[in-house]
Formats: C-alpha cells, structure tokens, sequence
C-alpha cells in the first residue's frame, strides 16, 4: 500500500502544473437573455455577441490555456422568470460572471448578488443602481447610465444653445423615470431651463396634448426616454402637423436603425447618444475585425445593432478581467474579478469606444448622432464626450 501511494504521490508531483490546472474551474459566463418578449431583438443580437467574443477568446487560447465556457437561458424580459433563470443557471454552473436581462431583475437580485452570489454582473440594464460600487460592487455597465447620456445630451445642448429650453418626455414605467431626478439637477447646473416633463405609456400614440403642451412652452430639445420607438416616431410627426419645432433626442435603447425605419424621411429630426460606434463605421479597427468574423460565421447576417456592440464591449471586459483576475493570489473569484475591472485604466478597444476606463463601475463617454434620412445611417455630430 505505501508503494502504491508513494507511486501515485510520485506521479501528481510529476504532473506538476497540469494536475492543478485540471483542479481549477474553468473560467465560465452564465446570462440571461430576453430572447423571447418585448426585448427580443436586443437578447438574439446580445447573446450573439457574447458567444463571438467568448469563441474568439478561446481561438486564441483563452485565459492561460483555460477555455471559457458560456451559457445562457430566456428569460422572457420577464422579472421572476428572468431571475428563476439565474438562479437555475448559478446552481448548474456556478459561474464567477453573470449576466441579466433588465433593470427590474438586476434591483431585485443585487442585494442576493452582493451578500450571496458574489459573481461579477453586467447587464442589458443603465440603471445607476447598477453602477454604484459602495451599494453594488459586483454590478456594473460597460457604457454611460441612463443619467450619464441625459448628462452627455445635456452637455451637447447647452454648449450649441445656452439657455434652451428642455423637455423630458419618459415612459410611465422605472426605466423611462430613472434618471429624470439626475437629469433635473443637471439643467440647473448648466444653466438650461427644464419647463416641461411629459410623460407617456410605452407605446402610446396618443400625444396630442403632450405636443400641444410643449409647443406652449417654446420647447427647443425634447429628450425621450424609456422608449424603443413609438411614440417618439408619432411626437416627431406630429410636431410638423402642430408648428412644434424643436430638435428631438433620444438615450441608447431608441438610438437604433429600428426608429429610423418608422420615421423613414423625418429620420434626420432625430438625434440619439450612444457609447458605442455603429457597424457601417469601416474605419475603426474594432468594427473591421467585427465585420470580417460576422462574414465568416455568419454569411447571411448584413448588420449588428447596438445591442450587440453593448454585449460585445461587456464580454471584452469580462474577458479582460478573467485575465487580470486569474494572475491575482486565488485565481478567478467573484473579489478578485472586481478588483481587475477596477484596475482597467485606458483598455484600447480599436474604437468600438475610445479608450476605457472604469469609473464607479460605469464608463461615462457617449457620442451624439443625428438620424440621416438619404442613407439611414446614424452620423456622428460630436466629438466623443466625457463627464467629469
């Protein structure tokens, strides 16, 4: 028997390295996408994005030699479906990365998060509460919050039209109101006048009295939030039936090619944030790279949407900190995993955006665009801008 384990002993040793790397879990993403719903179009593209990245990562041979494993489920943009989802997914795979769907599932799991789970966390999400490292250290976003892109349009304004008047026109839900509070606070420190807040169901197509209202108030820049699409597309119509002229401005989620379409030649009214380039932006190496491995895979597909440059730039950073984390004392922890997001200083993402740089657990840059009604395209019209 001494024989026989010394043998055994003489041949872990021999091993050496290999033996504890087969010991170490693999480094493993786990997300919940809305692949059916309301939200559909952003779960199919995101999800899409996160497994590129993940395959791309792993062609290179992944995080020292270690493949990283993804896997995902529907959530429904449904609340408690989306959360079963998470909690299904942690007890098969017990991830260190997760991944949700919504702003209603990332407030209701973020305390479970911080005392249980320990996992880092991203989501489809903008909310503040998510990039909020005192509150929520495991949580942040890979773009400006909902507050920070008011901040950015905001910003734009008052340096085209000192003084302008604004509207906020959100949805009657948490995501259209979330960051109106930050938003009205911001206007007094630029000095621009908020004088009117109107407020809608998603969807709706009924604003007559919300366009009447605003051309009472000699609105100049209208800012939408907590929309896709309508009603935006029936305000900026009905804005030329009723003498409204103001410029009309949108945060990430209603920066797309979708709202676009519905306006057709009203395109060039609209003027949206977003923290990403689009992929018609040949130029910047990232979106080359992303246009050449699309027409590899994936021959058929003509156009990747601003959903999937956000899980993209998300999955970058996931990949970024497994690395950073998997060289720390304890390898790839939920801990260590947020101290390595938190050392990312200036991280060259071949300007899918300008260099990162994580700031209280958010990235606070956007660039403004203006619809173009002959190519319908989205054209950058700013620089990128910071906050400070």
């Amino acid at each position: 028997m001494k024989k026989i384990g010394l043998f055994i002993l003489s041949f872990i040793l021999c091993l050496g390295p290999f033996s504890i790397a087969m010991a170490q879990k693999s480094p493993t993403i786990c997300a919940v996408h809305p692949f059916t719903g309301r939200f559909a179009f952003a779960g199919i593209e995101g999800s899409a994005a996160m497994q590129d990245v993940v395959d791309m990562a792993n062609e290179a041979g992944g995080i020292n030699g270690k493949k990283i494993q993804y896997y995902w489920a529907d959530g429904e943009y449904k609340d408690d479906v989306g959360i079963a989802a998470f909690k299904r997914l942690y007890a098969q795979y017990t991830p260190q990365i997760m991944f949700g769907q919504s702003t209603g599932m990332t407030k209701a799991l973020g305390p479970e998060i911080k005392d249980r789970y320990k996992v880092l966390y991203s989501a489809y999400t903008m909310t503040s509460e998510a990039a909020n490292p005192k509150e929520n250290p495991y949580l942040f976003i890979a773009a400006p919050t909902y507050a920070e892109q008011f901040g950015v349009l905001l910003k734009y304004i008052a340096k085209e039209k000192p003084g302008a008047n604004i509207a906020f026109f959100y949805s009657d839900t948490e995501f259209g109101r979330e960051p109106v509070p930050a938003g009205r606070e911001m206007c007094k420190k630029m000095g621009l006048n908020l004088v009117a807040e109107e407020v809608s169901q998603v969807g709706g197509v009924d604003i007559t009295t919300q366009v009447l209202d605003m051309k009472a108030k000699k609105v100049d820049y209208c800012i939408f939030q907590g929309f896709v699409s309508n009603p935006i597309a029936a305000v900026i119509k009905q804005s030329k039936d009723y003498g409204l002229n103001a410029k009309f401005m949108g945060t990430f989620w209603s920066t797309e090619q979708q709202l676009l379409n519905e306006l057709g030649p009203l395109a060039d009214e609209y003027i949206g944030v977003s923290a990403y380039s689009f992929y018609y932006m040949e130029e910047n190496p990232m979106i080359k790279k992303i246009r050449e491995w699309t027409k590899k895979k994936y021959p058929k597909v003509e156009y990747r949407s601003q959903s999937y440059m956000q899980n993209y730039m998300t999955t970058l950073l996931f990949i970024e900190s497994f690395k950073r984390a998997d060289k720390m004392k304890g390898g790839i922890t939920g801990d260590n995993l947020v101290k390595a997001l938190q050392l990312i200083k200036n991280f060259d993402v071949g300007g899918l955006m300008p260099p990162v740089t994580i700031k209280n657990n958010s990235i606070p840059v956007g660039r403004v665009y203006r619809g173009n009604s002959k190519t319908m395209r989205f054209d950058p019209i700013s620089d990128w801008i910071r906050l400070d």
